[in-house]
C-alpha cells in the first residue's frame, strides 16, 4: 500500500479521570457541503446530557479521516494510516429546549446541549472513499434499550463516496433536532425530516447506531480504540449497538405494540410510545440522484420517554369507569348525594361547573364537592368541567343511578355444648325486591354463597361472621354479628391407646379431641400419681408398671365431658448392655478377636463389627480384615422386647516390619544377587537406604524398600570388592512411628 502524505495534528490529552467521565453522550452525526475544487466544509453535532455528571464537550475534538474502500479495504487500516488527523474547537454549545405541549407538563430534570464543530478541508478527486470519523465514549448507563450503554461510546461518521466526489455533491441536512422528551401515553408526531440543497431524492429509515470508543478511563489505552477518547478516532468498519432483543431492535427502538414507525418519504415519526424510559435511535438518510445512492447521513440520538402530568385532571370519586373521561356512580337508598371532587392539578384550577339534567331541568353548580337531591330512583346523566372558559380545561361525562335501599341482617341457631352445626337464617331485605348474592365469612378460609347455610366450626372461639348480600342493582350491604362458639368434644381421642415400653419411659399424649384450645381447662390423671393440664402433655414413668389413665376437659362456658383408659400404660424394665473383649491390643499380625458379654437381663444378642459382619450369639470370635479403627455395636433384648446397646471404637493396628540379611553374593548367577530385606510393608514410608565402604565412602542409596543392592558401586557396572560394607536405614509406619537400623553387609565372590 502506498503511504499518502498525512496532515496529523498531535495533541496530548490533559483530563483526569473525571474530566473523561463517561455517562454524557447523547447522539450526533456529521454533515458535509462541497465549495468546489476539492474543497469541503464540514458540520459535527454532538449532544451531550447536561445533568448527566458526565464530561462537557472536548475542546478540541479529534477528527480522523481515512481515504479507503474498493482498493483499499478499510479493514485493514490502522490509525497510523489515516489520511488526516484533525483537532477541532468547539464553534459553539447551546441549550437543545425541551418541546411545549399544551396542557401537558413535562418533568423539568432533562438538559440536552449541542456543541458545534466546523472545520474546512481540502480533498483531492480518489477512486477510494474518504471516511470523516470522530468517536467518543459513553453513553448514559440508564439507558434502557441496549446493553452495557455505560461502556457502549459513539462513532459519528460520513462517508463521501467517489460518485459524490464528482459530482461536488453536498449531503443532505437534518432540519431540526427531535424533541428531547415525549410523553408516555400521549400520541408523537414529528416530522425528523433533512433537505438537500442539490435536490436529491431522499429515503429515511431507523437504523443502527454505532459503537465508537471504550470504558478505559486511565493510562495511555484512554486515546485508544477502547479508551473513552480514541485520538484519532480508529478507521471503520464500526459496529451497531447491542440492541436488547427481542424487545428492542433498529428498527423498533423504543419496543412497544404498536412499534414507533418513520415515514421513509417524508421523515415523519409516528405512534404512542408506552414504556418509560431513555432509548437509543439511530436514524439514517439515503440520498439518490438519478437511482444512484450518493450518500448516507446517520444521526444517533436518545428519545427520554417520560410521564408527562396534564395541567389539570377532572376527576371525581366514583364506582366504575365507562371510560377516560366517563364515570359511574350509583347511591343506594339515598336520593341526596355529595359528590367528591378528585380532580387535579389543583395549582392550575381556577374553577368548576356542575351541570345535571334532571327532568328535563338543568340544575348547575360551581362547588368544589356539591350536594345534589334527585327526586327519587332513576339514572341521570350529568357533567363536571374544570375550568370552564379556559384554554386548558378538562371535562368528565358522569351517569348517577339512583337504587332503592337494601339492609343485611341474619340470625343463627346452634346448641352450646354440643359440636355441631351453626344453622344460619338470611333477614335481609332490598327496596328492589331481589337480592341475588350472599356472601358469608365464617372464618377465614370458611365462606358460603348460599341464603341459608349451615357451618361446622373445627376449633372453638368467639367467631365474628359477616354477610354482603347484593341485589339486582349491585346495591350492597353487610353486617357482623359474633357467635361464642364453645363445646366440647363430642369424642375424645387421645394418641396413643395403648403403650408397651420400657422404663424410663416418655409418652406423649396426643389429644386429637376437636373442638378444643388453650381456653379450656385440661386435668390429666396419669396413674402413677402424676398431673398435667396441658391439651397434649408429655409425662415420663420412671418405674415400671401398668397404669390406667384419665382426663377432663371443661369449656369456657362450663360444658364439661371426661373419659378413662384402664390398664393403658404397660412399662417393662430395660436390660443393661456391655461387654468387653481379648486381646485388648489388636494388630494385623494378630486380628482375631474374643468378644465377651457382660450384659444384665438379656436373653438375645445382636453383634455388628463395622461394615464386616454380624453374630447373634453371646459370645462370638471374630477375626478383622482390615487395619485401623473399627466400630463394634451391641444390641441386646430383654424377654419382654425392651433394648439397650453399647459400642466400642477398636484400633487394629497396622504392623511394619523390616528384616536385613547379613550377605549376599553378586555373582549374577541368580542366587542372593542383591542385598535387599524384606518383611511386613504394608503402610510402610519415608524409606532411606544407605550403604558405605569401610573408608567412610557412599556407594549405594535407595528409597524403595523392595530394591536392594547389586554390589555395583554407583554409576558403574563394576563389582565392589569382597569385605564388609554398613547399611542405615530409616522408615516410618502408617501411624508416624519412626524406626532405624543399622548392620553390617558382606559381600562374598
Amino acid at each position: 500500500m502506498d503511504k499518502r502524505i498525512q496532515t496529523t495534528i498531535y495533541f496530548l490529552l490533559l483530563f483526569g479521570v473525571s474530566s473523561v467521565d463517561a455517562r454524557h453522550i447523547v447522539g450526533g452525526g456529521i454533515t458535509y457541503a462541497c465549495k468546489g475544487g476539492g474543497n469541503y466544509t464540514f458540520t459535527m453535532k454532538v449532544y451531550r446530557d447536561a445533568n448527566g455528571g458526565g464530561a462537557g464537550f472536548d475542546d478540541p475534538a479529534s477528527i480522523a479521516i481515512y481515504n479507503c474502500g474498493a482498493l483499499i479495504p478499510c479493514n485493514l487500516l490502522s490509525t497510523f494510516d489515516a489520511f488526516q488527523v484533525l483537532n477541532v474547537e468547539n464553534d459553539l454549545v447551546t441549550i437543545i429546549q425541551n418541546p411545549v405541549y399544551p396542557c401537558l407538563v413535562i418533568p423539568p430534570n432533562i438538559l440536552v446541549e449541542e456543541g458545534i464543530y466546523t472545520f474546512d478541508i481540502f480533498l483531492p478527486l480518489s477512486p477510494e472513499s474518504y471516511h470523516i470519523v470522530y468517536q467518543r465514549c459513553c453513553r448514559n448507563n440508564t439507558i434502557n434499550n441496549i446493553y452495557n450503554p455505560e461502556d457502549t461510546g459513539a462513532s459519528f461518521s460520513i462517508e463521501i463516496t467517489p460518485s459524490a466526489q464528482q459530482l461536488c455533491n453536498n449531503s443532505a441536512v437534518f432540519v431540526d433536532f427531535p424533541p428531547t422528551v415525549i410523553c408516555a401515553g400521549e400520541p408523537l408526531n414529528y416530522l425528523h425530516n433533512a433537505t438537500d440543497v442539490d435536490g436529491d431524492q431522499l429515503v429515511y429509515e431507523f437504523c443502527a447506531p454505532l459503537k465508537g470508543g471504550g470504558p478505559i478511563l486511565q493510562g495511555p489505552g484512554t486515546t485508544g480504540c477502547n479508551g473513552v477518547i480514541p485520538s484519532p478516532a480508529c478507521p471503520p468498519p464500526f459496529e451497531p449497538v447491542d440492541y436488547i432483543l427481542p424487545a428492542y431492535s433498529p428498527i423498533a427502538p423504543l419496543g412497544g405494540v404498536p412499534v414507533i414507525t418513520i415515514d421513509p418519504l417524508t421523515g415523519l415519526i409516528t405512534g404512542t410510545p408506552d414504556v418509560i424510559g431513555q432509548f437509543v435511535v439511530g436514524v439514517c438518510v439515503y440520498e439518490y440522484r438519478n437511482g444512484q445512492l450518493l450518500s448516507v447521513i446517520r444521526r444517533d440520538f436518545q428519545f427520554n420517554v417520560t410521564s408527562c402530568e396534564a395541567t389539570v385532571v377532572a376527576d371525581l370519586k366514583k364506582d366504575a369507569v365507562i371510560s377516560s373521561k366517563s364515570f359511574l356512580l350509583n347511591s343506594c337508598g339515598e336520593n341526596t348525594i355529595q359528590f367528591l371532587n378528585q380532580s387535579y392539578q389543583t395549582q392550575n384550577i381556577t374553577g368548576y361547573l356542575w351541570q345535571f339534567n334532571i327532568n328535563g331541568i338543568t340544575v348547575e353548580s360551581s362547588l368544589k364537592d356539591p350536594v345534589i337531591t334527585f327526586p327519587g330512583p332513576g339514572q341521570y346523566v350529568g357533567k363536571m368541567i374544570v375550568n370552564p372558559g379556559f384554554n386548558c380545561s378538562d371535562s368528565a361525562l358522569i351517569y348517577v343511578n339512583v337504587f332503592p335501599s337494601i339492609t343485611a341482617d341474619f340470625e343463627f341457631d346452634y346448641d352450646t355444648c354440643v359440636a355441631g352445626n351453626v344453622d344460619f337464617t338470611d333477614l335481609s331485605v332490598s327496596g328492589s325486591g331481589n337480592i341475588i348474592s350472599w356472601d358469608w365469612l365464617f372464618e377465614p378460609g370458611g365462606k358460603a354463597a348460599s341464603e341459608n347455610p349451615s357451618y361446622l366450626y373445627s376449633s372453638p372461639g368467639i367467631k365474628p361472621v359477616s354477610l354482603k348480600v347484593t341485589d339486582i342493582n349491585e346495591c350492597m350491604d353487610s353486617i357482623t354479628k359474633e357467635i361464642n362458639w364453645f363445646p366440647v368434644p363430642p369424642v375424645l381421642i387421645i394418641e396413643p391407646s395403648s403403650f408397651l415400653g420400657c422404663e424410663p419411659a416418655t409418652i406423649f399424649f396426643n389429644n386429637l379431641s376437636s373442638p378444643i384450645d388453650s381456653t379450656y381447662i385440661i386435668e390429666w390423671h396419669f396413674g402413677d400419681g402424676g398431673t398435667g393440664s396441658a391439651i397434649s402433655p408429655s409425662h415420663i414413668y420412671s418405674q415400671p408398671g401398668i397404669f390406667s389413665v384419665s382426663v377432663e376437659i371443661t369449656s369456657p362456658i362450663g360444658c364439661t365431658t371426661m373419659a378413662s383408659f384402664s390398664n393403658w400404660i404397660t412399662i417393662e424394665p430395660s436390660p443393661n448392655a456391655q461387654f468387653s473383649y481379648n486381646p485388648t491390643v489388636i494388630t494385623s499380625l494378630d486380628p482375631t478377636v474374643q468378644f465377651i458379654d457382660e450384659s444384665t437381663g438379656a436373653n438375645r444378642w445382636l453383634w455388628q463389627f463395622d461394615n464386616n459382619g454380624t453374630a447373634k450369639i453371646q459370645n462370638p470370635l471374630f477375626t478383622f480384615p482390615d487395619t485401623g479403627f473399627q466400630t463394634v455395636i451391641l444390641t441386646v433384648t430383654h424377654p419382654s422386647g425392651c433394648q439397650d446397646t453399647a459400642m466400642a471404637l477398636i484400633d487394629v493396628i497396622p504392623d511394619v516390619r523390616y528384616f536385613m540379611p547379613n550377605a549376599f553374593s553378586p555373582n549374577r548367577d541368580g542366587l542372593n544377587d542383591f542385598f535387599v530385606g524384606n518383611g511386613i510393608l504394608v503402610g510402610i514410608k519415608s524409606f532411606e537406604m544407605h550403604i558405605y565402604n569401610r573408608w567412610g565412602e557412599l556407594i549405594y542409596e535407595s528409597n524403595d524398600p523392595e530394591k536392594g543392592w547389586d554390589g555395583t558401586y554407583a554409576g558403574s557396572n563394576d563389582i565392589a570388592p569382597p569385605g564388609v560394607y554398613t547399611y542405615l536405614l530409616s522408615y516410618m509406619d502408617s501411624r508416624g512411628n519412626t524406626f532405624s537400623l543399622k548392620g553390617f553387609a558382606t559381600l562374598v565372590q
